[in-house]
Parts: structure tokens; C-alpha cells; sequence
């Protein structure tokens, strides 16, 4: 090649080169960049077609860009590309000639020039290679080559920023996915506490949608406040300090007409290169059910302690009483005293039962014999129970002359109709009227219970079914029982195949639901 010629190909290259700078530094796309490259390669050399191949994670070859490349060749290339690694050897003169081989097997007129370059970074790694085809007989040139090298290098520049510009999108979306998913509340925060993101855990435990949080202070997302007052989001305006710890602090999420969350946050500050505080990250644990468990394992205690101090201290006091031998007993006092014992006795031994039962409940190993079952005689003998027991109230019976059979325990059965009745006799301490009746509907038995009494508090009517809960009010102190009853009347019916509610307002008394299946 003249002196002439080769500066004129040089000219030409740096146009090439600067063109090809210029898409770089406005469009990062890989392929209109690696198809740039391979165009003005290929006319520079005066190739009638190439091919740019990337290697796959797998580490083999794949055609990503072609210049003029017939389909055919495609087709025929890429099998083969795949099963080769781009080592020293797949360069070799043996191995460019296979490809022209492969190549002429699919063309028209036959191509007898190739040329080939790998595609290599700083750090030696091949990421691919540069391949130009020509026909006839003019051979590609050592100047060629040198003017390949170039793009080659460009190309390989454009591949190693593409794969960490990918690598990048790839890290956000596994961080932006790991957040969205995250069973627990993330919140992340400006350095100025202004909100840029919410998950959805977060978004569902506040009720608000992502979008309407975006650029809000803290303060004014969450309420949110500590035993003591404290607002947990910190101080309006005022950024944590510049520590790389992680601050704890525990409160309660108030959601206006919805229950209360205790939740657990953790605020961990982020720092960029610089040191400067690029974000805080708030993480939220719910841990209302812990609480919870404390609060239960405290009631639980207490509750039984009392139910427990109770009956063991009045039959020690009769019986204390009754082993005097320094002083003669009246025999209606022996009698009565006999009798109080057996009742305390009774109490105790049901309070045992009611425990193993909520205890079989939790462990899921409540067992239930389910068989056709007579419901009013049932309901009849527990009502007379209670009728003999407390003459304050007026018990009715409301049945229709015929009720199908029950699919029941009729053991577990008698003591939902116990504990219902007496859940209506204690809640009634004036007296009135309790109801018990039932009727058939939509294929089942709908069963209910219904008082005079001090009714329920709408915000309560959920909660009073969990165990060892009483309705708050002045007769809470007064009335006895450890709170269990009601938890095991609905994992009876649930376990019978049933449901169970409750409808009720303060001071106007309640109405207990339940439903069985016909037999």
C-alpha cells in the first residue's frame, strides 16, 4: 500500500474513530454502538460482510452485530460459534479457514479472504472478536490489521461498559426487588428525612400507596410514638448525626379506625465515598404478636393465679374450719360448708380443663368425635343447669317444633352451650331475660344465645374471642373466670365445621351466633 493510500486510510480511521466517539457519548446503547464499529470496519477494509460475536456467560461465542451477513451464514455460524471458547487457539490461521469452509458451504460466490480479531480488556479478558469476510483473491494486509485493532479496542471498551452499566441495572433491580419483597417495612430517607421510597409491607401496614409518601417528611408519614411520647421518625428537620450506627427504637403505628401495630425500627444511616450521608434506611419489624405474647404470658399469670387463689382459699377456709375439734359444728353448717367445697372444687377442676383444652387447641391436637347430634336436648339440659343456679334470670327456650340433627361432638357440644349461657348469665348481673333458641337455614343450623346484659363494645366484639380476654367494664373485676371460655366455644364450632359471631351494643345486651352443619 502507497504512502498516499495508507494516510488517506488513516484519515478515514480517525473519522471513523471520532464518529464513533461521539455516539458513544450520547448513546450507551451496545448494539448501535458495536453496529457502528463493525460499518465503518468493514469499509475501511473493504470487507463484503462480518460479524461482531460476545461471548455468553456460558463463555462461548455469539453473533450480536452483522454487517451485511446473510442469514444462511448466520444459521451456519452459530452452532459452531457456540460450542468454541474464545482461547489463543480459536484465532489460529487452522481455525479461521474452518469458518471459511463453513462459510462457502451457504453462499453464492466464494469467499477466500478472512480476518479475525479478539475483542480483549485491559485485564487480557476476551469478551469477544471481530470477523470480516472478502472474495477474490486480494488477501487482508498487516496495515488492515493495524487499522482493525482500533475498533476492536473501541468495541471492547463498548462491551466492558455495557456489561457494568448492565451489572449496575442488574444490582438496583435485585436491591429494588429484595426491598419490594421484603416481608418486613422499608422506608428510605433523604438526609433530609424527606421519603423517597416505601415498600409494599410498609405501604399495606400504613394504608397509604407509595406514590403519595414520595417527598413527604417523616414526621408527617408516620405516626408514630413510643411509650413515653417520643416521636419515633426523630425531630422534624433535624437529620440523625453522622454516626454509623444503627439507632433502635420501638412504638406503635396509630392507624385512625384500625388496630394498633408495635413495630420495632431500626434507622441505618448510608454514607457515600465521600463520608457525606446519602440516605437512611428504616426498617420496620412487626412485632405486635411478641407483644402480644408478653401481655398474654402476664394475663395468663395473673389471671390464673387469682382463679387459682380463689377456690384453693375458700376450701382451706372451710376446711380448715370443719377439722376444728375444739369447737360443734351445726350439721346445715357441715353441710353447706361440704357443698362449697365440692363447688370450689368443681371450679378448679374446670378451670384445669379449660387450660388443657386451650393448650390442645395451640398445639392443634384438639380431638372430636362428629356424629348426629340432638342440639335442643342438648341446649335443654344446659339450660336447666343454669336455671336451678341462678333464679335472677328468665331463661327461654326458642326452638322450632322440628330441628334436623347436628354433624357434633356431643361433648364439646355441651360446653358451647355452657359456656355461653354463663358468659350471658355472668355479663347480666341485674337479671333479664337469656334466650337460647335456634333455626334452619341455607342447608345448616343457626344456633344463638341472647342476653340482657351490659353488651360489648363495637372495637371489642373481635377481640373478646382471644384467650384470657374479659369485656372492660366494672363487672370485668367481678366476674369470675380466667377469660378462656369464649377462645374455646370458636375453636370448638371452627373445629365442627362451623362459625361463630357475636352481635351486640353497650347496654343493650348481646347475641351469640354459631352454625352447624345438618347431619
Amino acid at each position: 500500500m502507497s504512502l498516499s493510500l495508507y494516510s488517506e486510510y488513516r484519515q478515514q480511521q480517525l473519522e471513523a474513530l471520532l464518529e464513533i466517539t461521539r455516539i458513544f457519548a450520547s448513546s450507551p446503547d451496545l448494539s448501535t454502538l458495536l453496529r457502528t464499529i463493525l460499518g465503518y470496519a468493514a469499509e475501511l477494509v473493504r470487507a463484503d460482510f462480518g460479524y461482531i460475536a460476545l461471548t455468553t456467560r456460558a463463555g462461548a461465542l455469539r453473533i450480536t452485530t452483522g454487517y451485511r451477513l446473510p442469514t444462511a451464514v448466520f444459521e451456519r455460524l452459530s452452532p459452531y460459534l457456540a460450542q468454541k471458547r474464545p482461547v489463543a487457539e480459536f484465532w489460529s490461521e487452522e481455525e479461521l479457514r474452518y469458518q471459511l469452509t463453513l462459510v462457502n458451504e451457504v453462499v453464492d460466490s466464494p469467499l477466500e479472504q478472512i480476518i479475525a480479531l479478539p475483542l480483549v480488556l485491559e485485564d487480557e479478558q476476551v469478551v469477544g472478536g471481530i470477523f470480516l469476510f472478502r472474495a477474490g483473491t486480494l488477501a487482508f494486509t498487516p496495515g488492515d490489521r493495524m487499522l482493525l485493532r482500533d475498533f476492536a479496542d473501541q468495541a471492547a471498551v463498548a462491551v466492558r461498559n455495557a456489561r457494568q452499566v448492565e451489572q449496575l441495572r442488574t444490582e438496583k433491580a435485585r436491591v429494588e426487588a429484595i426491598i419490594e419483597n421484603n416481608p418486613n417495612g422499608i422506608m428510605i430517607l433523604d438526609p433530609n428525612m424527606r421519603v423517597e421510597i416505601i415498600n409494599r409491607a410498609l405501604s399495606k401496614l400504613l394504608g397509604v400507596a407509595s406514590e403519595e409518601v414520595r417527598g413527604k417528611h417523616c414526621a408527617d408519614v408516620l405516626k408514630l410514638a413510643n411509650p413515653t411520647g417520643e416521636h419515633l421518625c426523630l425531630a422534624r428537620g433535624a437529620p440523625p448525626p453522622p454516626t454509623r450506627q444503627v439507632i433502635y427504637g420501638e412504638g406503635d403505628i396509630i392507624r385512625p379506625g384500625r388496630k394498633r401495630v408495635t413495630v420495632g425500627v431500626s434507622y441505618a444511616p448510608l454514607f457515600g465515598g465521600d463520608g457525606e450521608l446519602v440516605n437512611i434506611i428504616v426498617t420496620f419489624v412487626d412485632i405486635t404478636r411478641y407483644r402480644e405474647a408478653e401481655e398474654l404470658k402476664s394475663t395468663f399469670i395473673s389471671v390464673i393465679s387469682h382463679e387459682l387463689k380463689t377456690p384453693v382459699s375458700i376450701i382451706k377456709g372451710y376446711a380448715g374450719t370443719l377439722a376444728r375439734e375444739d369447737v360443734e359444728l351445726d350439721p346445715e353448717f357441715v353441710r353447706e360448708s361440704g357443698r362449697i367445697i365440692v363447688e370450689e372444687a368443681d371450679r378448679l377442676t374446670e378451670l384445669i380443663d379449660n387450660l388443657l383444652d386451650a393448650s390442645r387447641i395451640q398445639a392443634g391436637a384438639l380431638s372430636l368425635r362428629l356424629e348426629p347430634v340432638d342440639l335442643v336436648e342438648i341446649a335443654r339440659k344446659s339450660v336447666a343447669r343454669f336455671r336451678s343456679q341462678s333464679p335472677t334470670h328468665h331463661f327461654v327456650l326458642a326452638f322450632p317444633d322440628k330441628l334436623p340433627l347436628v354433624k357434633a361432638d356431643d361433648r364439646r357440644l355441651r360446653q358451647v352451650f355452657d359456656n355461653l349461657i354463663s358468659n350471658a348469665v355472668k355479663y347480666s348481673p341485674e337479671g333479664g331475660t337469656i334466650v337460647v333458641g335456634a333455626r334452619e337455614e341455607d342447608g345448616r343450623v343457626r344456633v344463638f344465645v341472647r342476653d340482657e346484659g351490659v353488651g360489648i363494645p363495637e372495637e371489642e366484639l373481635d377481640a373478646i374471642f382471644e384467650p384470657f380476654y374479659r369485656v372492660d367494664s366494672s363487672l370485668r373485676r367481678k366476674a369470675q373466670g380466667a377469660g378462656l371460655g369464649l377462645f374455646l366455644v370458636r375453636a370448638i364450632v371452627r373445629a365442627m365445621g362451623g362459625d361463630i359471631w357475636v352481635e351486640s351494643e353497650p347496654g343493650n345486651g348481646s347475641t351469640f351466633y354459631f352454625t352447624l352443619s345438618i347431619a
